[in-house]
């Protein structure tokens, strides 16, 4: 009886494993994909694009999501990530350069447009010579401000100042406006501000104070802004399937309209 025993045993262990081959298998051979998202409003949306990849395109997409000082680029240079959506162009060649890494660009999501605000005009036709503009004092968002102004003609810049420029690059200043840089976060304040006439804000600040960057602002980054954020992957993963999918999924009208609601208005289509 104890040898039958242990064959009937054995023979049950062999059922299981090959079960949880089968059920290994199968995970492998899964069309799926694994993204990394900021944890919050974009995660939010990148749900929307998740339901959308698994209806339209069968692509099963695994959201990993990151806060804080933790972003997805490296866990997506080394491969525990196949793509991920979070950030602009400036942002990836910046952090390439800085980790020696490689990843690309392979498809556009949204545009958090920095814009420009006021609480004494409505239009841009309104601004008087030597009114005051306060724009954020950081790199990134100094340049990106300036770079609206040389857009709606207030100033010139330098040619060929690439996507950082500071005060030093301005060649034209025709309407003898007074820039000042404040600290971004300071900046809805400044709209409050008798001496300020204009405060080029970017999305994360005016969300604070109810204000719609495409209803309330003066002037505004539209879908060419080379801020437009991007669909990340390594070079060598480019052409995968799974990532054109993905981008399908992404680029979806379902996926906009959540955005419109989701942003209340704050996220510009950027494909």
């Amino acid at each position: 009886m104890k040898p039958a025993l242990n064959h009937t045993v054995t023979a049950a262990l062999l059922m299981l494993g090959s079960l949880l081959a089968g059920c290994d298998n199968k995970n492998a051979n899964a069309y799926a994909i694994k993204v990394g998202v900021i944890n919050g409003a974009e995660q939010d949306v990148a749900e929307v694009a998740k339901k959308v990849a698994k209806e339209k395109y069968g692509l099963d997409v695994e959201l990993v999501g990151f806060s804080g000082s933790l972003l997805p680029n490296e866990p997506t240079a080394h491969g525990d990530l196949d793509a991920n959506v979070f950030q602009h162009r400036p942002f990836l060649e910046q952090d390439n350069k800085a980790k020696g890494t490689s990843l690309v660009a392979v498809g556009n999501t949204f545009v958090f447009p920095i814009a420009g605000y006021s609480k004494k005009i409505k239009r841009i036709s309104e601004l008087k010579d030597g009114d005051t503009l306060a724009i954020p004092n950081d790199p990134t968002n100094l340049g990106r401000a300036l770079l609206l102004l040389n857009k709606e003609k207030l100033i010139a810049l330098k040619p060929n100042t690439g996507l950082l420029p500071t005060a030093l690059d301005i060649t034209a200043n025709p309407r003898r406006l007074k820039i000042i840089e404040i600290e971004a976060a300071q900046l809805p304040r400044a709209l409050d501000d008798a001496q300020v006439t204009v405060a080029i804000i970017n999305t994360t600040y005016i969300q604070q104070t109810g204000l719609n960057p495409v209803r309330d602002s003066v002037f505004i980054e539209d879908k060419q802004s080379p801020y437009v954020n991007i669909i990340v992957t390594r070079a060598d993963n480019k052409d995968a399937a799974n990532v054109h999918d993905f981008i399908r999924a992404y680029q979806s009208p379902e996926v906009a309209a959540a955005a419109e609601k989701i942003f209340n208005g704050g996220a510009v289509v950027g494909w």
